[in-house]
């Protein structure tokens, strides 16, 4: 337990970030778990876009937040993007 009353409001400080960054976290998981499921599903090609967008932009948003490293949200979006990009090529042209 803190000594000092600045050690306790770090303390709680700390527990309402891990807690927040826990949310974005379990937020982008499920996020990218229903972009892999549209893809291999090869649902409606717009509804994948948009889902694609918005891992996009709460993986940009978690990178800003240092929620993520740089580096490992660059790397989720590249292999998603590229999965993405297969599975269009691999369709059939209308």
């Amino acid at each position: 337990m803190a000594n000092t009353k600045s050690a306790q409001k770090q303390a709680k400080q700390n527990e309402k970030c891990r807690m927040r960054n826990l949310a974005r976290r379990t937020a982008i998981k499920t996020a990218l778990k229903k972009v892999h499921a549209s893809i291999e599903q090869n649902k409606d090609v717009a509804l994948t876009e948009t889902l694609l967008r918005d891992v996009a932009a709460k993986l940009a948003r978690a990178k800003s937040k240092h929620v993520l490293h740089r580096n490992t949200a660059a790397r989720k979006l590249s292999r998603l993007t590229k999965k993405f990009n297969k599975s269009q090529a691999a369709q059939p042209a209308v």
